[in-house]
């Protein structure tokens, strides 16, 4: 199967917005305010009624399970620790969410007032969800990575995209064994995961209450399930609502790796305490932060090196005239570098003894990071090539020598209906050496 780049901008909320319900476990009211954050920031929690408002990075090191807890994810740094966080992680990770900050009134993250993700995904979406200047880093499954634990099964294996699959089995006979399957994006999430409800077993109520947990449930958060049918009468969303709402708890433990997923996640009878310790399998096993496609630098600028440069590019030797990507900016600007060395294969005949490169081929490199650009505005940018319509105002200002290196700037000045204008400049040492217009489409391969 061929691999999908995943050449995406980071993404943030355009606007506070908050959320107030019943902590599931506590009964305390919470309050959860989601505020925008700068690129590469993460996603954290603040704790506004602890002193000097401490923080907590979603990160695998951070992720616990307590056991005398039980039926929650709860992360912890310095000490400071929120509680039962899977559905709004699951939400920041359905809707592709890197950088957001929620502050919280109280130990226990705010339960939705049905149980589901489904208020979260209306929330965040009303807040309006813009991209980043730099790209997205992906946590991304190389190699098989299992856990068996208690009875549980996990299995991670490389995959083009995030697909979660998971299997429940139990002995009541109105919830019993159920499987399903989602390839998990936006549009799945918000339509198929989100809505599922948390549900528990009648018999276990008093048990549970039993240990300080539950103070918040109800039939109205809650499907509260029964050997003979369902308590207070409840319609199911979905006829596999169970397993279902298990895939959402087991996207937002997966999301404490602290980045966007790219694998074949596999559940057997898993639960948050399996799943935490699954993360911290996947963190070991990847050396502590993952696999990252794209990296970035200081102040959020985005650095594509050679290889994620030929994941998107067609161009190959001894066309392909752009070395490193290093500022990507969605929709607006792009700056890339080419190093001009004396084995360029164009200096044989231009010119023999008095080698310059050719000014065609500097607004060639020029337009080659332009592309780069365009392409980062479509989805599955491998699939698409980019043809050159016109070249205007072209004006060429010094000669480029072997030793030079080109700094191409390109800002975007139009984009609709896949067509694109752009104007470009190229720089040597800081010194303006080219410039031109240009106008290009986007076309299918």
């Amino acid at each position: 199967m061929k691999e999908r780049t995943m050449l995406k901008q980071q993404m943030t909320i355009e606007r506070p917005v908050s959320y107030e319900g019943i902590g599931l476990h506590t009964g305390h009211r919470s309050v959860a305010t989601f505020r925008p954050a700068p690129v590469d920031h993460g996603v954290r929690f603040v704790r506004v009624d602890l002193p000097g408002n401490p923080q907590v990075q979603v990160l695998p090191r951070n992720a616990k399970y307590d056991q005398a807890a039980g039926r929650r994810t709860i992360i912890s740094e310095g000490g400071v620790e929120v509680h039962t966080v899977e559905h709004i992680l699951a939400t920041v990770a359905g809707l592709g969410i890197d950088n957001i900050v929620i502050e919280l009134n109280c130990v226990e993250a705010a339960e939705a007032e049905d149980g589901s993700a489904a208020p979260f995904v209306e929330l965040l979406r009303g807040a309006g969800l813009v991209k980043q200047s730099s790209l997205k880093r992906f946590f991304k499954v190389t190699k098989p990575v299992s856990l068996k634990d208690d009875g549980a099964e996990l299995l991670a294996v490389p995959h083009d995209g995030l697909r979660i699959s998971f299997t429940i089995e139990y002995d009541n006979p109105w919830v019993g064994t159920q499987y399903a399957s989602f390839e998990v994006n936006e549009e799945t999430f918000a339509k198929e995961i989100a809505p599922a409800r948390t549900f528990v077993l009648f018999r276990d109520v008093d048990e549970l209450r039993a240990k300080g947990m539950i103070k918040g449930g109800s039939t109205d958060n809650a499907i509260v399930v029964k050997e003979d049918g369902i308590m207070g009468g409840v319609e199911l969303r979905f006829r596999d609502e169970f397993v279902r709402h298990k895939i959402l708890d087991f996207l937002g433990d997966l999301f404490l790796t602290g980045a966007p997923l790219l694998g074949h996640f596999i559940a057997v009878k898993s639960g948050h305490a399996s799943n935490v310790k699954f993360v911290k399998r996947l963190s070991e096993e990847t050396g502590g932060d993952g696999f990252r496609r794209a990296q970035a630098g200081p102040a959020g600028k985005c650095h594509m090196d050679i290889n994620a440069i030929q994941k998107i590019m067609p161009h190959r030797y001894p066309f392909l005239l752009v070395d490193r990507i290093l500022e990507l900016e969605d929709r607006r600007r792009v700056v890339g570098i080419k190093n001009v060395t004396v084995n360029e294969p164009f200096f044989q005949g231009h010119f023999p003894g008095h080698p310059i490169m050719p000014a065609v081929l500097i607004i060639e490199a020029m337009a080659q990071a332009g592309g780069v650009l365009l392409l980062s505005t479509v989805d599955n940018p491998e699939d698409k090539l980019v043809y050159f319509m016109a070249i205007d105002n072209a004006k060429f200002r010094k000669p480029v020598l072997p030793g030079d290196q080109l700094r191409f700037e390109l800002e975007l000045v139009r984009l609709k209906n896949r067509i694109c204008k752009m104007t470009g400049k190229a720089f040597v040492d800081g010194e303006l050496v080219a410039e031109a217009d240009l106008l290009s489409m986007i076309m299918d391969r």
